[in-house]
């Protein structure tokens, strides 16, 4: 009987290729192109210029920061807000897919593998055919798979997932970011809403003292003691103070409202919830800012820019391994058969297997420019990192000098308020005895109600600007750091 297996000295020959090639990729894995990432040092201030007025450079405690303004209903807003708000949902579905392409980008460092079933049917010609066959129809069944590995010589890959990670990590300080926004916006919208109830029972109650002084005026009117002017003047001070009371109710409404949106509720959502007259929290005396050096490592735009910066970097190399070949690790195999019954059979069995290399060599001139143009992508994140850092201190340094002064004007319109309210209470005595014009009580009147209405904003300015500092360090997403 003759041989007719295949020749099989090829087979050596392979084995010896690809124990080459794993070993060179061996050799080379802790190997890739491109530069290696190093985060880039920062010039900063020992200190923060502009501390003082309750600021310190003391450690700062952000955690819970709106905690310090001592107002439960706060703390339940800001609880609710961060466990509804639609932003932040949206930031944490950003996290979600980019988890997900870097689990791609970790699923490209193992084989690729196929399955396949197909059924040719075919008629080949009389007229191609030197001997005879049974029949022209065939009908060919196969079944089989197919696998190929990328061998990551020269680092492509990793570079590929270092940048996977760092865009991944960048999103996830975006979602943080978001938080400490959210934070300081509903803080902020409810400390408007009850500045602006303050204002709101302050013009009343001026309303109501002005109503008596128009009604006093017109009885001494009848009586002959005073005259028509005076009436019309307390007329006029009675209107001019209800016309603010309609802008002041519609802010209410505006603020309240906003925090509706902001807990992921309908506008009018908290409106009898926040109707209720409450006190504007107060600012904490002291605020301990910590040190500018802190800001990079706990302000969330900061490091997703320094993180921004890494993807870039890594990029980079993903770029430059393009400008190589590319080397392949290839098989197939399976079962063919013209005829079904015996397709799962030993003689059916089919492979084939090998090493493979590609270079896209006719294509560097393209390749090379994509180089260029992301080496200075990486140049611009550089940029923006160093700007991100700048425009950080800045808000910290305004937050800062902002809360000092915002300190001695209210202290300057409390004075105000009690030399007002003296001075109508001498206009008021004047007045009565006949020794004075009932002008100097108007004047006396709107005066010390445009001094209460100051301080009050003033108050709630104060505490504003301290949830203006918590956010400029960065303060709040400690607690939801998922």
């Amino acid at each position: 009987m003759t041989d007719i297996a295949p020749k099989r000295h090829w087979r050596p020959w392979l084995g010896h290729l690809l124990t080459c090639v794993v070993v060179i990729a061996s050799l080379l894995a802790g190997c890739s192109v491109g530069p290696n990432y190093h985060r880039p040092t920062v010039a900063l201030p020992a200190a923060w210029a502009a501390a003082g007025g309750g600021a310190t450079n003391a450690a700062a405690q952000l955690a819970t920061w709106w905690k310090t303004l001592n107002d439960s209903t706060l703390n339940s807003l800001i609880e609710r807000a961060a466990n509804a708000n639609s932003d932040l949902k949206i930031a944490e579905a950003r996290v979600r897919a980019a988890r997900a392409l870097r689990g791609a980008a970790i699923a490209d460092f193992f084989p690729t593998v196929g399955a396949s079933a197909s059924l040719t049917t075919a008629r080949r010609s009389a007229n191609a055919l030197i001997t005879p066959v049974k029949s022209l129809d065939t009908d060919t069944y196969q079944a089989g798979f197919d696998a190929s590995w990328e061998v990551d010589v020269f680092g492509g890959r990793r570079r590929a997932l270092q940048a996977a990670t760092a865009e991944l990590e960048s999103i996830e300080e975006d979602r943080r970011s978001v938080l400490v926004t959210l934070l300081a916006e509903v803080a902020r919208n409810y400390v408007e809403l009850r500045g602006t109830q303050r204002r709101l029972v302050i013009a009343r109650e001026n309303l109501a003292a002005q109503q008596e002084v128009m009604n006093i005026t017109r009885l001494r009117f009848d009586k002959g003691l005073a005259s028509e002017l005076d009436v019309v003047q307390a007329k006029a001070l009675l209107a001019s103070t209800k016309s603010q009371m309609p802008s002041l109710e519609t802010a209410i409404k505006h603020s309240s409202h906003r925090l509706g949106v902001l807990l992921g509720q309908p506008p009018s959502a908290l409106d009898a919830e926040l109707a209720g007259d409450a006190p504007i929290p107060a600012a904490p005396p002291d605020v301990p800012a910590g040190l500018p050096s802190d800001l990079l490592r706990r302000r969330p735009d900061v490091r997703s820019s320094e993180r921004q910066l890494a993807a870039a970097t890594a990029r980079i190399g993903v770029a430059a391994a393009e400008l190589l070949p590319k080397f392949f690790l290839t098989g197939t195999g399976g079962f063919q058969s013209l005829d079904a019954g015996n397709l799962i059979s030993p003689a059916s069995k089919f492979w084939s297997a090998g090493p493979s290399a590609r270079w896209r060599l006719l294509e560097y001139p393209r390749l090379k420019a994509q180089l260029k143009a992301q080496t200075a992508v990486q140049e611009q994140a550089l940029a923006q990192f160093n700007q991100t850092v700048l425009l950080a201190l800045e808000e910290v340094e305004n937050a800062l000098v902002a809360c000092e002064k915002e300190k001695e004007r209210y202290q300057s319109l409390s004075d105000s308020v009690e030399a007002n309210r003296r001075v109508l209470a001498l206009a008021n005595e004047l007045y009565v005895k006949g020794l004075g014009e009932f002008l100097n009580v108007l004047d006396a009147e709107r005066s010390l109600y445009q001094a209460d209405d100051a301080r009050a904003q003033s108050q709630r300015t104060m505490t504003q600007n301290v949830i203006a500092l918590y956010k400029a360090l960065g303060g709040g997403w400690e607690t939801n750091a998922n």
